[in-house]
């Protein structure tokens, strides 16, 4: 009898050991955060910034915009699986991952990472991978041909984006080992993506009739767009705690107060200027502030939140003054001033209020330690991001050319590339 009791008692522990196993490791809050937070972030993109953008852009190219934005979503996604996830977060060397879990080879129902499953991590970082190409788009909008743009997206995020998602956030990257602090993105999303905006648009011009282009076809479309933004951003940001924890509290209320304050100064700054606040500027102030925090939102304490939020106002509405109206660049949508510099300006003032007396996580050195950090990185990422960007931009540009032809933008993207109308009246 007390054999079989044995027995029967092996048998239940053999049958049900993964699932205790499991259940050890997995923890089903931080898994449902880290859920929603993935649903958020690709909210972001689709519809997000596909209404944004498309908003801002001359009725005769809207469907161009929104077609980039999805194009690139589904385009990034198969990258992803075959070597994306593999190259960004595989062992390889300090510089880039290697093809050990290419075609997410091992990444199985029950593959675990930190407190969730391994495919919950994969899919959250992928919306990542999706937005950062997604973000360019503005730069170049209303010019450039859309095979160009397939082309350059495959080749950017293979030579740019994933190495450099290595360095800052794989175990073994040289940043990351570094020391260097970037948790939702400030580097690896903003800075790479408002970099690459600067060098396509320069390298294609200027739109006809630039700086008078015409204003956005459809405000309240951007409104709609920026709201889905605001919220979605809550994911990104709250969601790189990768659990449902003090940090991931902390990210969202930063979030928030760091998009508010902007959107007011932003508004204050063009308020004094130009005598009148405009929508498009309130809501241009609000990104401004979402992708300034982004790096430091897991760091900071509300103070560093309204401090930083109050630069990214004031900062990125002059360098988006600057850039346009001093150096005549057509950044179509203010893809750089807004997130590269942004991101640049998070990534910096991270090692100010990071520090206990600004009510932040702390340091592991001084204030000036951590800066220096934060100067290498950004200076490293600035800098293989534009040279890389440069390069690929010509090797694209000799397979398909990058821009349209005048009279094919005079007539609009929507007709010339996709034979489609935003709009039948």
């Amino acid at each position: 009898m007390n054999a079989l009791l044995k027995r029967l008692m092996l048998s239940i522990i053999f049958v049900t050991w993964p699932a205790i196993s499991w259940s050890q490791t997995i923890d089903t809050g931080d898994t449902a955060w880290i859920l929603t937070s993935t649903a958020l972030v690709l909210f972001m993109t689709l519809p997000g910034l596909a209404l944004f953008y498309a908003g801002l852009v001359g009725s005769r190219n809207v469907l161009s915009v929104v077609m980039q934005c999805f194009s690139i979503a589904c385009l990034v996604s198969v990258i992803w699986v075959v070597c994306g996830y593999s190259l960004s977060f595989g062992g390889g060397n300090a510089y880039v991952g290697d093809f050990s879990i290419a075609w997410l080879s091992g990444v199985e129902a029950d593959s675990v990472s930190g407190t969730i499953p391994e495919s919950v991590f994969v899919m959250f970082q992928l919306t990542f991978a999706i937005i950062t190409p997604a973000l360019f788009v503005g730069a170049f909008a209303e010019r450039m041909r859309f095979s160009a743009l397939l082309l350059f997206t495959t080749a950017w995020v293979l030579v740019v984006y994933f190495p450099i998602v290595h360095w800052v956030w794989a175990e073994g990257g040289w940043l990351f080992e570094m020391g260097f602090r970037d948790f939702a993105g400030g580097a690896v999303v903003h800075v790479t993506a408002g970099v690459a905006a600067l060098i396509a648009a320069v390298m294609m011009g200027n739109r006809k009739g630039f700086p008078n282009s015409g204003p956005p076809h459809n405000l309240p479309m951007t409104v709609t767009g920026a709201c889905m933004l605001w919220v979605g951003w809550f994911g990104f940001n709250a969601g790189s705690a990768l659990g449902s924890n003090e940090a991931a509290g902390m990210a969202m209320l930063v979030t928030h107060i760091s998009a508010a304050v902007a959107s007011l100064s932003w508004m204050t700054c063009e308020w004094v200027k130009y005598g009148k606040p405009s929508v498009l500027g309130i809501v241009t102030g609000m990104v401004a502030g979402l992708a300034t925090i982004t790096p430091a939102s897991g760091f900071v304490g509300p103070i560093g939140g309204l401090f930083i939020g109050l630069s990214a106002g004031v900062g990125c509405f002059i360098a988006t003054q600057f850039i346009k109206q001093k150096l005549k660049i057509d950044d179509s949508l203010d893809v750089f001033p807004v997130h590269g510099v942004g991101g640049m300006i998070g990534l910096l003032l991270l090692a100010v209020f990071s520090a206990e007396r600004f009510d932040g996580l702390g340091l592991d050195g001084t204030i000036l330690d951590q800066l220096g950090i934060q100067i290498v990185g950004l200076l490293a990422t600035l800098v293989w991001t534009a040279v890389a960007s440069y390069v690929l931009l010509k090797v694209v540009n000799a397979i398909s050319p990058l821009r349209v032809s005048s009279d094919e933008e005079t007539e609009g993207l929507d007709l010339v590339l996709h034979e489609e109308k935003g709009y039948n009246l």
